[in-house]
């Protein structure tokens, strides 16, 4: 009789058969970067595996989904939820990763005006190649900086700070699918005419070979082309967007994992020349709401962004995000991968001494950046020394001069102030609020000794909610070294992180926070999958229990069962 380790062996011998020798990873140290999460999860697989066709990715799969293992779907990990990593290590069955970096093709159809993305195409790839016809992909800066996939944004319903366009969507997609009775199926919903067998349909995906005449232009829809409208509506008693929100689940887009896509298609934008950014800053929450209710609704033309950070996360940033910024602004986003593939072999180079302290390569990264001359405007510094709140707004050419219009007559009678940033200062502005994201890890990790870890989340308030600045009670504060909040103001999504202290338990101390947020009305996570961290609500685990009845697709995300069948498991 075989053994379940006889049975693995083989397993493994026909992954690399199917990927190459190279491209099935085993190891504890060779597998480290993908089974750890950016900011949380952690947990042992049998295998990473990392294909480098379409065609691969098809047979890896159906070989695990044979050998009857678990299947976790992974792009750019870049992920704070811990939905694209293992969950510690209570599963029923073996785990293997499979990451699609290496699938990173794009094919614009249409000229331009819609994209086809592999697995493994990065934003910032995107963003590159359509700049070249002066169109945009949903989403830019933001995650596009540490690298993150299209199709990530796509299964999670990922947000970003583009007022106009709402969180990603499509009703387009090709994807595998393992049915009610194990088998795997190939789904093809793109809307391109690829043929019927599932290896020519994926070679030809794939290679691009398919031309105009085999593509229907009334096939879905490519994004939520209704956001523009629904974020404009201040006075609902509802979020404008959260991760739960079954109005932008369809197939891929929301499927976190639960099926394997091969491809999806979405919309393109013409690129915004000639913009304006406007900086503001107050001591007085009223006033930027009053504004926030004002820009959605008094103006034909949204803004393309409007970013708030507070002093404390302004600080942390400027502090311990200062060697990403620099990064960033001499090296490009391209660099950054590449930077933190470096970090993660020199920890576990680091780990594997286990004489060396711990969080070693962000103290040193932390050091260096000592040296890094000042990278921030002054005229945001010297708003930094006057005001608590600040909101970057960014719009296009036409709405420039109204909007100027109207901030000299705002701040005629309000008590902040606003300047008009020239095109370096709007550009150091945004990213150096994006920089924000990452201070919270840094600052953990330079501060070990007195940092537990981190609370990290994102919350959707309600578009009537005027009380948008969070008072914690005072218990609460008192486990908390600093808070950082930042987020996409003008959408009400607020990213939260706060860093415990320590001899707290992070997660009961979130558990402390989540009511105060029930009662407000907001809806978390806001704009990142439920993950492990989060409880999905009862009509998301009937969606993923839909898409994937085996529960061989990711499962336990949501706080869900892990086991085969969706069978619960025993208390």
């Amino acid at each position: 009789m075989t053994t379940a380790a006889e049975n693995n062996k083989q397993l493994i011998e026909q992954l690399k058969n199917i990927a190459g020798q190279h491209h099935v990873l085993t190891g504890e140290d060779s597998t480290y970067r993908f089974t750890h999460g950016f900011r949380f999860g952690a947990g042992k697989v049998l295998a990473v595996v990392q294909p480098g066709s379409l065609i691969e990715l098809w047979r890896v799969t159906q070989a695990c989904v044979n050998a009857d293992k678990i299947i976790i779907m992974q792009a750019a990990n870049t992920g704070l939820t811990g939905g694209s990593t293992p969950d510690g290590n209570n599963y029923d069955r073996d785990i293997v990763l499979i990451s699609t970096l290496r699938l990173d093709k794009s094919h614009l159809i249409g000229n331009g005006k819609q994209v086809v993305c592999l697995p493994g195409a990065t934003l910032y790839e995107l963003e590159s190649k359509l700049a070249a016809i002066g169109r945009e992909p949903h989403s830019v800066i933001g995650s596009s900086c540490i690298g993150a996939s299209v199709l990530g944004g796509v299964s999670n319903n990922s947000g970003g700070a583009l007022v106009q366009r709402g969180p990603a969507y499509t009703e387009m997609a090709v994807f595998g699918q393992v049915g009610p009775d194990g088998k795997l199926q190939l789904v093809n919903h793109l809307g391109i005419q690829l043929g019927n067998d599932p290896e020519a349909i994926l070679q030809k995906l794939e290679a691009g070979t398919f031309t105009e005449a085999d593509i229907d232009w009334n096939a879905g829809k490519g994004h939520d082309g209704n956001y523009i409208n629904h974020v404009r509506e201040i006075d609902a008693d509802t979020p404008a967007r959260y991760n739960a929100d079954p109005a932008r689940w369809y197939e891929a887009a929301g499927c976190a994992g639960k099926l394997v896509v091969f491809a999806v298609r979405l919309d393109t934008f013409p690129a915004n020349k000639d913009t304006s950014v406007f900086y503001i800053g107050t001591n007085n929450t009223d006033e930027l709401e009053n504004l926030r209710r004002h820009v959605l609704t008094a103006f034909n033309e949204l803004p393309i962004c409007g970013e708030y950070i507070h002093r404390d996360a302004f600080n942390i940033a400027e502090k311990y995000g200062k060697d990403t910024f620099a990064v960033i602004r001499y090296f490009g986003t391209k660099f950054l991968p590449k930077m933190f593939a470096m970090k993660s072999r020199f920890d576990i180079f680091a780990k594997k001494l286990g004489f060396l302290p711990d969080h070693l390569s962000d103290r040193i990264m932390q050091a260096i950046s000592y040296l890094l001359p000042r990278q921030l405007p002054t005229r945001m510094l010297d708003y930094r020394d006057k005001f608590e709140h600040h909101l970057m707004l960014k719009v296009s050419h036409d709405l420039a001069g109204p909007m100027r219009q109207y901030l000299q007559t705002y701040f005629g009678s309000a008590t902040g102030d606003y300047f008009e940033c020239t095109p370096e200062e709007g550009k150091l502005a945004f990213l150096h609020r994006f920089a924000a994201a990452g201070a919270a890890v840094r600052y953990r990790a330079v501060h070990h000794k007195e940092a537990e870890d981190i609370v990290a989340l994102d919350v959707a308030l309600r578009r009537n909610d005027r009380e948008w600045f969070e008072k914690l009670p005072q218990d609460i504060e008192n486990k908390l070294i600093v808070k950082l909040y930042y987020g996409h103001f003008l959408c009400h999504v607020m990213h939260q992180d706060y860093v415990v202290k320590k001899g707290y338990n992070a997660i009961a101390v979130e558990h402390e926070m989540l009511p105060g947020l029930d009662a407000r009305g907001a809806r978390y996570p806001a704009e990142h999958n439920v993950g492990h961290l989060y409880k999905a609500p009862q009509n998301m685990l009937d969606h993923y229990q839909q898409l994937d009845p085996c529960n061989c697709m990711n499962p336990g995300i949501g706080q869900a069962t892990k086991r085969k069948s969706w069978v619960a498991e025993s208390v």
